[in-house]
């Protein structure tokens, strides 16, 4: 796939963009001037029309703007994240298109199927594990200065590299909360990619990219994806689904509701009336005297569901026991 490039090539071009060698003008002035042609392999169809992609945009502009807030508490510091693009390629071309020697966390979301895949490139691994062991003074007093790209990690920048893939796992977990209620829990990190055998190199996978700027470092995360995680929910992926809803939901929703509601236990209470009296004549009452009310007996009286006013009734007795009867719903309680 010719559009996917690897991380060098990303580095290079934005080095030379920094430096002046390429001009964005000249860049767009290529792209003009290129055919607007694009290659498609007949044998692996797109399988995710717009409408899901869309969605998949909303739903991960949620995940950068909350792993933009996450890694600035993690680093002490102000971190950009933003999404640049969403692409269904294969799991051989992101494969292909990551450092040999990267940081790859894996981790899978139960109920659904598949491991996704979180990249961090080295050179901004080195920056995390530098501000999170105390450097953040020195690299505030030196932001210009060029930030090593490591061959291999230690133990402890694997550890500390662990901690912020939780957290960035965590996010993960909650941005789909609107379409599935996830259970995301890491599982490994892996630091040599082409290693890795957690699916079949033809697999379709969607491949999610971040911009990460940070100390004036402006590199990328990725974010793999396997088509499998997303086979169970494409139907809730429709904006469709999100906005419109027919009768039949509606009155299935009603109804369940009201099932529900039907064991809600509520206090019913009847007021027979109002007295006002002295604290003298209250601590005087014995057995037997008679409290005069302020309504008549032949009057309709209030009845409170969880202290609110809803009916008048009469009141009575039916089989010996005192009770109710139901003459009116109160004036303004309609719409309750």
């Amino acid at each position: 796939m010719d559009q996917v490039l690897t991380q060098e090539e990303i580095d290079a071009l934005l080095n030379a963009m920094n430096t002046g060698e390429i001009s964005e003008d000249t860049i767009e002035q290529e792209q003009d001037n290129a055919p607007k042609v694009r290659n498609y392999d007949f044998r692996r169809p797109t399988r995710l029309s717009k409408d899901y992609i869309n969605t998949l945009h909303m739903i991960f502009e949620d995940f950068s703007k909350m792993a933009g807030n996450v890694l600035s508490t993690q680093l002490r510091t102000n971190v950009s994240v933003d999404l640049a693009a969403i692409e269904q390629v294969s799991y051989d071309e992101f494969m292909h298109s990551i450092p040999r020697v990267t940081i790859l966390g894996m981790f899978h979301s139960e109920p659904l199927k598949g491991t996704q895949m979180l990249e961090i490139n080295p050179q901004l691994c080195n920056l995390m594990v530098e501000l999170l062991c105390g450097g953040l003074e020195v690299r505030s007093q030196h932001p210009d200065e060029e930030i090593k790209t490591k061959e291999e990690f230690s133990d402890i920048d694997l550890a500390l590299m662990q901690e912020i893939i939780k957290e960035m796992v965590n996010v993960y977990q909650t941005v789909w909360k609107d379409i599935v209620v996830l259970d995301s829990k890491f599982d490994l990190i892996d630091t040599n990619p082409q290693l890795s055998q957690a699916m079949s190199p033809n697999e379709a996978v969607i491949l999610v990219t971040f911009t990460v700027k940070v100390f004036g470092l402006s590199t990328f995360i990725n974010l793999c994806i396997p088509y499998v995680f997303l086979e169970g929910i494409l139907d809730k992926l429709s904006i469709r689904n999100w906005f419109d809803s027919s009768n039949d939901d509606n009155e299935d929703d009603l109804r369940d509701i009201r099932r529900g509601l039907n064991n809600v236990e509520m206090e019913i209470t009847t007021k027979l009336g109002d007295v006002q009296m002295s604290v003298a004549d209250f601590l005087n009452l014995e057995v037997g005297d008679v409290v005069r009310l302020d309504k008549k007996t032949t009057e309709p009286l209030e009845t409170y569901i969880e202290d609110e006013p809803y009916y008048t009734v009469k009141p009575g007795q039916k089989d010996g026991q005192l009770a109710i009867e139901l003459l009116d719903k109160m004036e303004g309680e309609e719409d309750q």
